[in-house]
């Protein structure tokens, strides 16, 4: 598991990604459709089209970071956002995610949330 602030934004790109695209190509992928930098301490997630393959691109301290998870069995869930490119989840979502438990049928709890 990757060790995050826990003031780290998560940030899952909705859109099917080539998993041939590296550092460049998944840079401009937060660039161009994300309209974010790449190197503002965010994590971005990005998914193939057959679900399988997770890349995550995040900046550490002094160099962007590539991390690639694939699956030998089953999929990753691809959370969408009515049209929205990129879909905003947090540390607790990212675990279920990479888990394998689905995070759009899991039930939170009544927390406090800052105004």
């Amino acid at each position: 598991m990757i060790a995050l602030p826990t003031n780290t934004d998560i940030f899952l790109f909705s859109q099917p990604t080539d998993m041939r695209k590296s550092f460049c190509g998944l840079a401009g992928i937060v660039r161009d459709s994300l309209q974010r930098e790449p190197n503002d301490g965010s994590l971005f997630l990005f998914i193939n089209r057959s679900k399988d393959k997770l890349k995550a691109l995040y900046w550490d301290r002094d160099g962007l970071a590539l991390w690639y998870k694939r699956l030998e069995s089953g999929t990753f869930e691809r959370i969408t956002d009515q049209g929205k490119s990129t879909v905003q989840i947090d540390a607790a979502e990212l675990a279920m995610l990479l888990g394998g438990i689905s995070i759009e049928n899991a039930k939170r709890r009544k927390r406090f949330k800052a105004a």
